[in-house]
C-alpha cells in the first residue's frame, strides 16, 4: 500500500484526531488531516506532522531484554521471556496473593487496546490494584461527578454562548474536536464570550473577552467567588434547580455567605472583572465548562472541581444546546464503583485507581501487604510520576517488574524483563477516549505496515502470557472458534451459551474473544476482538441512540467499526437524554457533599499561599507547549524551536535575579534540582515559573554519544504534596527557588 493515503490517528493528545499518511520504507512520510473522520473533519494541528519522529525512533526496542545480575541487559527469544515471565509472576501470586502484583499504565494518548486485554492476565492472578496517568489528573474530578450525578461530562464549545477554561489552554492542549478552530470562532462572533481562570496569559487566555488571572492555586476562592455571586445576586435557575437538582439549600446556604470582595483580593482579581464575568454566565442561553491540570494538579483540586461545576448547574446549563452533557461511553476510562484503599498506605482507590504518589510508599515497607511486583505497560512512571528518585528506589525493590514498551524507558532500566511492542502504526489500534455529546465517535486504526522484527502487539504479548499460565483449556475454546468461522451471528448465540454454561470464561473474556473471533477478523484486526464485546455492551446501554448512528444492534455496530477506516459515530443522542444519562433513581443532580461545602467554609481562613521564604516561587512543572507530548516521542530533532525546555520566569522575577533570556538558572525544590535555559516572558506573573512536560528524556543519538535536553519536571516535585480526597499531586504548584547558575 505505499504511496496511498491510509487514515488512521494522531496519537499525541485524547482528541486522536483522524490523519491520514503516506507510508515510504517504513517512515510517515506525508501527513495530513482526515476530512472524513466524523469528529475531527480534517483538522490537525502542528504536532500530528511530526508522527514520524515516534515511528522511527531509533531507540526502537527489537528483542525481549532480560536483566542480568550486573545491571545490563540481555537479549533472549519471545518463548523464554513468555515461559519465565509468567511462571514469576505464579509464583508471587501463589506465595504471596495476587494482589501484591501492581499494573501501572494501560495505553498512552492513543494506544487502549493492550489495556483491554491485561485484565485477563491480572484476573488469573489474583491481581487487583491499578493505576496510571488518570489517577495523577481525574479522580478528583471522577470523585465529584460520581456523587453528582454518576457519569463524566463535557462541555458542547461548538454552540456554547459562554465557554470557560479552568487551569485550561485549549489552544495548546486542544481536548475537544477542532479546538483551535473552535476557539477562533468563539472570538470572532460578539455574542459570544470566553473566559479563562490562569495565573498565565496562555494563548487561550489572549482570546479570552474575561481573563481572570488568579495567583497560582488560589482558583478556589475565584471559584467560590463566582458561584457566591450567582447565589447572592439571585442569578440562578429556580425552575431548573427545583425540577433536576437535590441539595440545593445546602450549596446556597453556604455560597451565600462567600465574602465575594475578600475571596477575590485572596485571588488577585478585580471585584469588579469577577462579578461581570459572574453576570454573563447568568445571562448566557449555554455555558460549557472545562477543567484540566492547572487546577486538577494544585491545592483544592477536587475542591475546584467541585465549585467549577456549580457554575453550570446553578445557571441550568445541562440538556440543552451548547451546555454540559452527560455522555456515551464506548469502554469506560473509571470503574464503576472502583472505591477502596491502598493496602499499606490507605490511600484512596477512586474509579478503580489507586494514586500515582503512593506507589513508592507501598513498596518501600515490610509490610506484608506490601507491593512485591508490578507490569508497566505503555507508561513511564519512573519519569512521570512525582518524586522520581523515590520511585526509582522503589522499583528497586521489587522482586518482578516487566515492562511492555516501544523503547527502553527510564522506567524499563529499571524493569527484569522489557517486552519490545509494535508501534502504535504497526497495529490494529484505538482509544476509549470518546467523550462527545450528542454525536459520539469511537475509531479503530488498522496497521499501516507490519510490526518491526522481533516486536509483537500488546494483545498478542497478554495472550501468550495467558497461554503460559494455562488458565483456559484449548478444548473449551473450540467451540466458539468454530462459530466464528460462521460469523457473528452463530458466534453471539454459541458465545452467550458458553459463558453461561461456564462463567469462569468471563473472566477472562477479552483473552476468549482474541482466541477465538481474533483469528476470524480481516486486515491484522485480531486485536480488536475484544471490541466485540464493547458494541454488544453499548449497543444495549444506549440502545435508541445506536440505532440512531445508524446500527440495528451490537453485531451491526462491531462490522461497522471494522469497515469505518477514518472512524464511525456509535450514538446519536438526544438532548432530553442526557438527564436519563444520569445513575441516580430520581435522575437529578446531587450537590449537596458535605466535605466539599465545609471546605468551601474553611476557605475563608485558609492560607492563600503555600509559598515561604526559603522556596518563594510557585513552579509549574509540566507545562504543555507547542513542541511537548508527555514522553511518547523521545527524540529531541522532532521539536523545531524551545529545544532545552526552557524555564519561563516573570519579567520582576527575572530583573530581581538578573537574569535574561538563554542564561542558566538552577531550580531548587524540597525534592531536588536542576539548571535549566531562562525564557523572560510576560504572559508569568510575579512569582510564577514553569517548566514544559515531556523532557529530561535521553537519547542515544545513533553516533555513540547522549542527548538529554531538558529538565524532567518529576526530578523536583514532592509526592506527599497532594490532594486530600483523591492523592492527585501538586505538579503545577511546587515551592522552588531560583537562583543564577554559576
Amino acid at each position: 500500500m505505499a504511496g496511498e493515503w491510509q487514515p488512521t490517528a494522531c496519537i499525541l493528545c485524547e482528541c486522536n484526531c483522524g490523519i491520514v499518511v503516506q507510508v515510504e520504507d517504513r517512515t510517515l512520510a506525508r501527513i495530513r488531516g482526515d476530512k472524513n473522520h466524523p469528529a475531527s473533519r480534517g483538522y490537525t494541528c502542528n504536532k500530528a506532522l511530526r508522527l514520524d519522529h515516534y515511528q522511527n525512533n531509533r531507540n526502537r526496542l527489537t528483542a525481549p531484554m532480560r536483566r542480568r545480575p550486573d545491571g545490563s541487559y540481555e537479549e533472549i527469544d519471545w518463548e523464554t521471556a513468555i515461559s519465565e515471565i509468567a511462571a514469576g509472576f505464579r509464583a508471587i501470586a501463589d506465595t504471596h496473593g495476587g494482589d501484591t502484583i501492581l499494573y501501572y499504565g494501560g495505553g498512552g494518548q492513543g494506544n487502549h487496546l493492550g489495556g483491554a486485554y491485561s485484565g485477563a492476565f491480572l484476573k488469573a492472578l489474583g491481581s487487583h490494584y491499578r493505576s496510571n496517568a488518570l489517577a495523577q489528573e481525574k479522580t478528583g474530578e471522577h470523585w465529584v461527578d460520581a456523587q453528582f450525578y454518576g457519569g463524566h461530562t463535557r462541555g458542547e464549545f461548538e454552540h456554547a454562548e459562554v465557554s470557560v477554561f479552568v487551569g485550561k489552554n485549549p489552544w495548546m492542549s486542544h481536548s475537544f474536536p477542532r479546538a483551535r478552530v473552535v476557539l477562533n470562532e468563539i472570538a470572532k462572533d460578539p455574542a459570544r464570550s470566553m473566559i479563562v481562570i490562569d495565573p498565565v496569559v496562555t494563548d487561550t487566555a489572549a482570546m479570552a473577552d474575561f481573563h481572570l488571572r488568579v495567583r497560582p492555586g488560589t482558583d478556589a476562592w475565584c471559584l467560590a467567588a463566582l458561584a457566591g455571586v450567582l447565589v447572592q445576586e439571585n442569578l440562578c435557575d429556580e425552575a431548573f434547580l427545583a425540577d433536576h437538582v437535590t441539595g440545593t439549600e445546602a450549596v446556597r446556604n453556604v455560597l451565600a455567605e462567600v465574602p465575594v470582595a475578600d475571596y477575590a483580593g485572596r485571588c488577585g482579581v478585580d471585584e469588579d472583572l469577577l462579578r461581570a464575568a459572574a453576570r454573563r454566565i447568568a445571562a448566557a442561553g449555554s455555558v460549557a465548562v472545562f477543567e484540566d491540570l492547572g487546577v486538577q494538579q494544585s491545592p483544592h483540586s477536587t475542591l475546584s472541581s467541585y465549585l467549577n461545576k456549580m457554575l453550570w448547574i446553578l445557571t441550568g446549563s445541562f440538556a440543552k444546546p451548547g451546555g454540559q452533557h452527560l455522555h456515551s461511553s464506548f469502554a469506560p476510562l473509571f470503574r464503576a464503583g472502583g472505591v477502596g484503599r491502598t493496602p499499606v498506605t490507605g490511600a484512596p482507590i477512586i474509579g478503580g485507581l489507586m494514586p500515582s504518589n503512593v506507589i513508592a510508599e507501598e513498596i518501600l515497607t515490610e509490610h506484608p501487604d506490601r507491593f512485591r511486583a508490578m507490569i508497566v505497560e505503555s507508561s513511564n512512571p519512573a519519569h512521570s510520576v512525582a518524586d522520581s528518585a523515590a520511585i526509582t528506589r522503589a522499583m528497586g525493590e521489587l522482586e518482578l517488574m516487566v515492562v511492555i514498551d516501544v523503547t527502553m524507558t527510564e522506567t524499563a532500566r529499571l524493569a527484569h524483563y522489557v517486552l519490545p511492542a509494535a508501534t502504535q502504526f504497526e497495529k490494529v489500534e484505538a482509544t476509549f477516549f470518546n467523550l462527545e455529546f450528542p454525536h459520539n465517535t469511537f475509531h479503530l486504526r488498522h496497521p499501516l505496515m507490519d510490526p518491526m522484527p522481533g516486536t509483537l502487539p500488546e494483545p498478542e504479548i497478554w495472550a501468550r502470557l495467558m497461554r503460559a499460565l494455562d488458565v483456559v483449556d484449548d478444548a473449551e475454546l473450540a467451540p466458539l472458534r468454530r462459530a466464528a468461522e460462521q460469523g457473528l451471528a452463530p458466534f453471539t448465540e454459541a458465545f452467550l451459551s458458553a459463558v453461561a454454561a461456564n462463567p469462569r470464561l468471563g473472566r477472562v473474556l477479552p483473552f476468549v474473544l482474541y482466541e477465538t473471533l481474533g483469528p476470524t477478523l480481516p486486515d491484522g484486526c485480531g486485536g480488536a476482538a475484544a471490541l466485540w464485546g464493547l458494541a454488544q455492551k453499548a449497543a444495549m446501554t444506549y440502545p435508541a441512540a445506536v440505532r440512531r448512528a445508524g446500527h440495528a444492534d451490537g453485531n451491526a455496530l462491531f462490522d461497522a467499526i471494522l469497515r469505518s477506516r477514518s472512524g464511525v459515530t456509535f450514538t446519536v443522542h438526544e438532548y432530553e437524554d442526557a438527564f436519563t444519562l444520569i445513575t441516580h433513581p430520581d435522575r437529578r443532580i446531587a450537590v449537596d457533599i458535605p466535605e466539599l461545602l465545609a471546605d468551601v467554609r474553611s476557605l475563608a481562613t485558609a492560607p492563600a499561599a503555600l509559598t515561604s521564604a526559603e522556596y518563594p516561587i510557585v513552579l509549574s512543572a509540566g507545562e504543555r507547549r507547542a513542541y511537548t507530548a508527555n514522553d511518547i516521542i523521545r527524540d529531541p530533532a522532532w521539536r523545531r524551536r524551545d529545544a532545552d525546555g526552557a524555564l519561563r520566569i516573570s519579567i520582576e522575577d527575572a530583573a530581581a535575579l538578573g537574569l535574561g533570556d538563554g542564561d542558566r538558572a538552577r531550580i531548587t525544590t524540597a525534592a531536588g534540582s536542576a539548571e535549566a535555559t531562562v525564557e523572560v516572558s510576560d504572559a508569568m506573573l510575579a512569582g510564577h515559573a514553569s517548566l514544559p512536560n515531556g523532557y529530561g528524556l535521553d537519547f542515544a543519538d545513533g553516533a555513540g554519544g547522549t542527548q538529554l535536553p531538558g529538565v524532567a519536571p518529576n526530578a523536583l516535585t514532592s509526592a506527599s504534596w497532594r490532594d486530600a480526597y483523591a492523592g492527585t499531586p501538586w505538579h503545577k504548584h511546587v515551592p522552588a527557588r531560583l537562583d543564577r547558575a554559576n
